[in-house]
C-alpha cells in the first residue's frame, strides 16, 4: 500500500490495496496511520457493494445509524440498512426528488460546512463516501483542515477558546436554510448537545477546532454574539490555505476524521443528473455530552 500526499498536506491518495476484500491487521493499522497523519485519504478505482463498503468501514469501529434513517420509515429508505447513508438526489423509487422535495430540502444543509454527526453527544469518528454515480460538472466536496486553522490563530484567540463549550444541533443547519420539516416524534434527535470548541486528538496529541454548521450557541454566551463568533472563526478555517476540493470520480472512495476536519458538498446545476454517494460512518469515541455538562459545572 502506498499513499502519495496530494496538493494540500491533509490529504493522501492510496494505491496498491484492494479494499473489497479483508485486511489484514497490519493493513488496517497502516490505514489508520494514514488518517492521523493526513485526515483525509482518497482510495480511487475502489468498486464497492454497499455489503462490502459496510464490512470495510467496520474495520475502524462500530457502524453509527443515520439520523435521516432513522427518523424515516423502512418504505421511504432507497437503500435499506440505516447504516448506510443515501447521499443522491434519488428517491425510494430510484427517480430524480422534484426541487421541492422534502428530503431534497433537508439535504441542502450538506452544503454547510460540517462535522457528520456533530449533533450526537460523541459525534462520527470517521466517514466513508463512496461514488456510485457523479453528475458531468459540479458535485465536489470540499474538506477543511481544523488543525492548521487552529495551528494558525493568534495566542490570544486559542487562550480565549480553550474551554469553550458549544451545543450543536441539525436544527441549527437546517435552519439557517429555512427548513424545519422534521416529522412528528422527532424532538429528540434535533435536541442541543455539547462539545468542546478546542478538541486534542488522542492519537498525535494535535489540537484543532471543532467547529460545524450544527453549532448554533456557545454555553454562557449571548446567542447573537456567540453565532457571530463562530461564523468569523469558520470564515477563518475555510480559507483556501486550508481546503481541498474533491472532485469526484466513479468509484472513488474517501474517508476522513470528522475530528479533524469539516466537509461540504458543491452545488450542481443541472438537476436532471444523478449524484449518488453512499455513506458509513463509524460511531465517536470522544467525550459524551454529559460528560461536558459536568465538566463545565464543576
Amino acid at each position: 500500500m502506498h499513499i502519495t500526499p496530494l496538493n494540500h498536506e491533509f490529504v493522501g491518495e492510496v494505491s496498491a490495496i484492494d479494499i473489497s476484500v479483508p485486511l489484514t491487521p497490519a493493513q488496517v493499522a497502516e490505514i489508520e496511520a494514514g488518517m492521523d497523519r493526513f485526515a483525509v485519504l482518497v482510495f480511487p478505482d475502489q468498486p464497492l457493494t454497499d455489503d462490502e463498503q459496510c464490512t470495510y468501514s467496520r474495520n475502524f469501529g462500530e457502524l453509527e445509524a443515520t439520523l435521516i434513517g432513522q427518523m424515516s420509515k423502512p418504505s421511504e429508505r432507497r437503500l435499506g440498512p440505516v447504516e448506510i447513508g443515501d447521499i443522491s438526489n434519488l428517491d425510494a423509487s430510484g427517480k430524480l426528488r422534484d426541487r421541492d422535495d422534502n428530503r431534497r430540502m433537508y439535504a441542502l444543509g450538506n452544503r454547510l460546512w460540517h462535522s457528520d454527526a456533530s449533533f450526537r453527544t460523541t459525534g462520527a469518528g470517521y466517514s466513508l463516501l463512496s461514488a456510485r454515480v457523479v453528475p458531468g460538472h459540479g458535485g465536489d466536496t470540499g474538506f477543511a483542515d481544523m488543525r492548521a486553522a487552529y495551528d494558525a490563530l493568534d495566542e490570544t484567540t486559542k487562550t480565549e477558546i480553550e474551554d469553550l463549550i458549544t451545543e450543536h444541533s441539525i436544527a441549527f443547519s437546517r435552519g439557517v436554510l429555512g427548513f424545519d420539516n422534521y416529522g412528528e416524534g422527532n424532538a429528540d434527535k434535533v435536541r442541543p448537545v455539547r462539545h468542546r470548541l478546542v478538541r486534542t486528538h488522542p492519537v498525535t496529541g494535535r489540537k484543532s477546532l471543532y467547529l460545524s454548521a450544527h453549532i448554533g450557541a456557545i454555553v454562557g454566551w449571548p446567542v447573537p454574539e456567540a453565532r457571530a463568533f463562530i461564523r468569523d472563526l469558520t470564515e477563518h478555517a475555510t480559507q483556501p490555505q486550508f481546503t481541498y476540493a474533491h472532485r469526484w470520480r466513479v468509484n472513488d472512495l474517501v474517508m476522513w476524521d470528522n475530528r479533524t476536519t469539516m466537509h461540504r458538498a458543491t452545488r450542481f446545476r443541472d438537476l436532471s443528473e444523478v449524484r449518488d454517494l453512499h455513506r458509513t460512518s463509524i460511531k465517536g469515541t470522544g467525550m459524551t455530552a454529559e460528560q461536558v455538562h459536568s465538566m463545565v459545572a464543576g
